[in-house]
């Protein structure tokens, strides 16, 4: 009898356990390597850390620390009913990612490449030797623009867009550092600032190219991903659409170049993978090379 009870408790125990690891599936999965260990895309664009950074419920977004040792996921509705979503970051320690709840009101910043400013709309702070500044103004001309995303250069050039209005007249603005202050920002060119909306603009470091969204009737569909290269004169070249390789009838938007120069990352507007009616927005990578490929031959 005795035996009976104690194979009986061994099957429980079992039964318990096998249970238990079904709901394994919510747990953080051990990530080693760059790249929150993804494996790299060529060039074919593929979402990136599906499950991970892209998830089913959520409008997912984000990008490195310049020392390529953090990664900060946005999340956002996709509609009203929807639970609050949770931002995180993937922080590398050793070779190994781990995964940190950012507090709701928590903003992601948008760092200088040298990874020594963190921009936060018309704010910013700059590193420390105890860590960072208090939060600082970039000037009364930047409060007075809705800006929704900021890119800077290693020169301390600062490029920027605004919410626009309801009838789409969104554009991009650049700022010069000049000793130490940022002059007031003007909009770009009309190679640029071209079409119903423009936004989410990111400059490389070394400002030889600028790239954005935009919505014009010769794109592929919804917003386009386009490239603009600096020329000998110092202006701004024809906006060049990055074509099918990344550009679909859908949406895509918010392009940027990881630190290390070596990948593409972009949204893209998909199908809900819930099964439910309508899209979200899933994080892409492709190889950089498609830029060179873009880039004008002298």
């Amino acid at each position: 009898m005795m035996d009976r009870i104690c194979m009986f408790v061994i099957l429980l125990f079992s039964i318990l356990t096998m249970s238990s690891k079904s709901y394994s599936q919510d747990e953080f999965p051990v990530l080693k390597g760059p790249y929150l260990g993804q494996t790299p895309p060529g060039l074919t664009a593929k979402p990136f850390a599906a499950g991970i950074v892209n998830t089913e419920e959520w409008g997912d977004a984000g990008g490195f620390s310049p020392d390529m040792n953090e990664f900060f996921v946005t999340r956002w509705k996709h509609s009203r009913d929807a639970r609050e979503p949770e931002s995180v970051i993937f922080r590398k320690a050793g070779d190994q990612w781990q995964k940190i709840a950012v507090p709701a009101e928590e903003r992601r910043p948008f760092y200088a490449p040298d990874g020594k400013t963190l921009h936060y709309g018309a704010n910013y702070k700059q590193r420390t030797a105890d860590g960072w500044s208090e939060l600082k103004s970039l000037g009364p001309a930047f409060e007075a623009i809705q800006i929704m995303s900021l890119a800077a250069s290693a020169k301390g050039t600062l490029v920027l867009d605004e919410r626009g209005s309801s009838a789409g007249d969104g554009i991009l603005r650049y700022s010069r550092l000049v000793s130490g202050k940022w002059q007031d920002p003007k909009p770009l060119p009309k190679e640029i600032n071209t079409g119903i909306w423009n936004a989410h603009p990111y400059i490389a470091p070394d400002e030889s190219y600028l790239m954005w969204d935009g919505e014009r009737e010769s794109g592929y569909g919804d917003a386009d991903l386009y490239i603009s290269f600096r020329q000998k004169d110092d202006s701004w070249g024809e906006a060049i659409n990055l074509g099918d390789k990344v550009n679909t009838a859908a949406e895509e938007r918010g392009a940027q170049v990881t630190p290390d120069g070596k990948y593409l990352l972009f949204n893209r507007m998909v199908p809900n993978a819930n099964g439910k009616a309508g899209t979200q927005s899933d994080l892409y990578w492709i190889d950089a090379q498609i830029i060179e490929d873009l880039r004008p031959k002298e």
